[in-house]
């Protein structure tokens, strides 16, 4: 086994299999709405707390053999280990595949991106 030196560390993990992941966007919306009412003032009273939300862009090379369904995801749970052991890990748990796009260029490996939908975040 070669060895292998990483500035961090990203793990997709979907019903126990680990994927080889290249990168991760994390697109978090707390989804808070402005309470308006009718004062004087003329403006917000206030805002309430609405329903998390957690979009992650993934970005994987594509393998030549056992290749993952990636539009089968359901349950996934991705981790990002932090750079340094005094980091904090982050999960996003139970991913849902929401599509994927393939991208195929000369001189570099063909990549597949995987927009996954996290239904909550956990800091370890």
């Amino acid at each position: 086994m070669a060895l292998k030196e990483y500035l961090g560390a990203i793990i997709l993990e979907v019903d126990g299999i680990e994927y080889e992941v290249e990168s991760v966007d994390v697109d978090h919306k707390p989804n808070r709405n402005m309470v308006k009412t009718m004062n004087r003032k003329g403006k917000p009273s206030g805002y309430s707390e609405g329903v998390h939300e957690w979009s992650l862009k993934v970005v994987a090379p594509i393998p030549v053999t056992d290749a993952p369904d990636w539009d089968a995801i359901r349950g996934g749970k991705l981790t990002v280990f932090p750079v340094t052991s005094s980091g904090v890990r982050t999960s996003y748990l139970d991913c849902v595949s929401m599509g994927d796009s393939k991208s195929f260029n000369v001189g570099n490996e063909a990549k597949v991106t995987v927009t996954l939908a996290a239904c909550d975040e956990i800091k370890e």
